[in-house]
């Protein structure tokens, strides 16, 4: 069973940096996709960032393009988000989600993929 456990939120002052982790657990990962997206209050989940566990380019969303960098940590199991130069519209709860990609490289649409597993998130506010 596929688990996924977020951590390393809290409260920082805009322009400042914090570092997520997402421990992932229950299979090998090797092709699978591994992705952030947040939720603020009264809007909808979006996109952030998106990796393939084997390798290759990373996924962005525009909003956090140069800011944010998603990376693996093998020996550990997790991914983490590095996020700096942070926002109070960075202010968020934000979720861990892997899915089932194939061993190929070919598109698998990161921000709109329907990902299969998801963790309880963790919440980031920046404050002004």
């Amino acid at each position: 069973q596929v688990q996924l456990v977020e951590s390393g939120g809290g409260l920082v002052q805009a322009g400042g940096s914090l570092s997520l982790s997402c421990a992932a657990s229950g299979r090998d990962f090797i092709g699978y996709a591994m992705a952030w997206f947040r939720q603020a209050p009264g809007k909808e989940r979006e996109f952030v960032a998106a990796i393939r566990w084997s390798g290759g380019d990373a996924y962005y969303a525009d909003s956090v393009k140069g800011r944010f960098t998603i990376s693996r940590v093998y020996a550990q199991n997790t991914v983490s988000l590095q996020m700096n130069s942070l926002k109070p519209e960075d202010t968020a709860v934000y979720y861990c989600a892997v899915d089932w990609v194939g061993i190929g490289g070919t598109w698998f649409d990161p921000p709109k993929r329907k990902y299969e597993y998801w963790g309880q998130g963790t919440q980031v506010t920046v404050s002004s």
